[in-house]
């Protein structure tokens, strides 16, 4: 959550001061935003594949502490170049966090329960975007100049401290692979259940020529990294923070439509959305077996219709929120797709899994490196218009690259492969054992 939260605390803090302190112009955010989203992308692959060198509970707080020190001399930036490079080391470190997280979950869990944990740690990136709105809006009202320093400088602080009693927490706490746990709080029985659910493939293939070769004739590979390339951009409404680009374009310096509060709590109906639909999602789909292609289905309606509603003429205020709001449900994506990949490569050699998980979150980034900047740069709003056609066209291919996918996978029977029976009497005598 701390990583999400602050990507929206930028935005927030740009509405909030940030702009006219360090004298923003033309598109330094969506610049901004691009150099952290290069930082991010090069470190995927290498951090992903670092868990293999460095256990997880090491390498994962060792990062976030890292992350949260640069988030605290944010709060000492003067300039927009200054914050660009802050950024870019910040998302060198973040990057461990998202895809290792996959990686985890789906080294733990079964089909049945795989999208519900990743939905779970999902939810928490739109929670921090959620309570960034609210924290910058405490901060400004309580904190703006005290020490010397605005509000927005006091929400880099208070972000970064955030992060230490969590690393704590994982160094102590953090399971590592069912394989090489040595977590206090699980028996030699349940480490032994761990291990018989999931198929574990521990041997480390060297990256190597023939490695990379291996991977990339992989239908995986190519299946995966292409539909999250596609979906990650139908969440451009939510990543590139639209909502108060659009509300903060309305303020100009006669006529003040918005107040500081309304610029950072408004948007925080987006991400409460995205909550909501990550969740309904995810357990369904574990309901259901493990369809996860239901929700490119239903992401592909959503860009779309929400997209039109915005590009409509006359197009109420009210109604541009409402679209902008239901857009916020496309947030789903992140965990049943993660989790179908996971799903998908099951039975395949771990690092081949762990190179497709990283390589999904890379290549949408690098993607979305130059995307932001050509449909949603700052000084586009607040209309977005080649934006709003831009979704419509990823929301088209998503239908059909998820219904190919979806038909590759049924094809090599990859859509889920849980016996309910048998894990059910493996946990059940680990209950008796424990009594």
């Amino acid at each position: 959550m701390s990583g999400k939260l602050d990507r929206s605390n930028l935005a927030n803090a740009y509405v909030s001061g940030m702009k006219e302190d360090l004298k923003f112009r033309g598109n330094q955010l969506t610049q901004i935003n691009t150099v952290f989203t290069c930082g991010y992308v090069i470190g995927q692959i290498p951090s992903n594949r670092a868990l293999y060198y460095i256990k997880p509970r090491i390498f994962f707080p060792l990062m976030m502490i890292v992350w949260g020190a640069l988030t605290m001399i944010t709060a000492a930036a003067h300039s927009p170049q200054s914050i660009m490079a802050i950024r870019f080391f910040q998302a060198l470190a973040e990057s461990s966090t998202f895809v290792g997280t996959h990686y985890i979950l789906g080294s733990w869990y079964t089909e049945r329960e795989l999208g519900k944990r990743s939905g779970i740690f999902t939810a928490s990136g739109p929670a921090g975007t959620m309570i960034g709105g609210f924290i910058q809006t405490g901060l400004h009202q309580s904190l703006e100049g005290k020490g010397g320093l605005a509000g927005w400088r006091w929400l880099f602080i208070v972000d970064g401290l955030m992060t230490v009693p969590v690393a704590i927490y994982g160094f102590l706490l953090f399971p590592n692979t069912p394989s090489t746990t040595t977590a206090p709080y699980l028996s030699a029985a349940e480490r032994e259940l761990a291990t018989s659910r999931v198929p574990a493939h521990t041997e480390r293939a060297p990256f190597n020529v023939s490695f990379i070769k291996r991977v990339l004739s992989s239908w995986e590979w190519y299946g995966f990294v292409i539909l999250w390339v596609i979906a990650g951009e139908t969440e451009s409404f939510s990543s590139n923070a639209l909502l108060a680009l659009y509300m903060k374009a309305h303020n100009t310096a006669r006529h003040t439509v918005y107040r500081v509060n309304q610029l950072n709590n408004y948007p925080t109906g987006v991400p409460a959305i995205g909550i909501i639909s990550t969740l309904f999602w995810a357990t369904l789909t574990d309901f259901l077996g493990g369809k996860r292609y239901l929700v490119g289905y239903w992401i592909a309606l959503t860009g779309i219709v929400t997209s039109a509603m915005i590009l409509a003429p006359q197009s109420s205020t009210a109604t541009t929120f409402a679209a902008y709001y239901w857009a916020g449900s496309v947030y789903a994506c992140q965990a049943t797709f993660f989790a179908w990949a996971n799903d998908a490569m099951r039975h395949s050699e771990d690092s081949l899994r762990a190179i497709v998980i990283a390589s999904m979150n890379a290549f949408s980034g690098a993607v979305n490196a130059w995307w932001s900047i050509v449909f949603y740069s700052a000084d586009l709003a607040p209309a977005f218009t080649r934006g709003m056609w831009a979704i419509i066209a990823t929301s088209i291919a998503l239908g059909f690259w998820t219904a190919g996918l979806t038909w590759m996978c049924v094809r090599r029977g990859r859509m889920g492969t849980v016996d309910a029976r048998v894990m059910d009497e493996q946990e059940v005598k680990v209950n008796k054992d424990r009594c």
